[in-house]
């Protein structure tokens, strides 16, 4: 089984090697949780959203949120998801 470490590493090369030909910024390690099979580790990853063509016109700004269901035995991403933010009430 891949440790937490592993999981958060696989995470980040796979959205470095998606987004290959774009530099992404800041991404940080914001969540990791081992779900509750125990067969997958789910970690969020955020990155200021490129500034391609594609981001400008579609008026994609600011930090992206992203879940990768990370396989705890191969370390293989298996999907990635967009991340919701919740907003605390006021």
């Amino acid at each position: 089984m891949i440790d937490v470490k592993q999981a958060a590493q696989s995470a980040s090369n796979f959205i470095v090697g998606l987004y290959s030909n774009e530099t992404l910024s800041e991404v940080m390690l914001e969540e990791v949780e081992l779900s509750e099979d125990g067969k997958y580790w789910l970690v969020t990853l955020s990155f200021l959203a490129p500034s391609s063509s594609v981001n400008s016109i579609l008026g994609i700004r600011g930090r992206l949120y992203k879940i990768f269901k990370v396989d705890t035995d191969t370390g293989e991403v298996v999907s990635m998801k967009i991340r919701e933010l919740q907003h605390a009430a006021a």
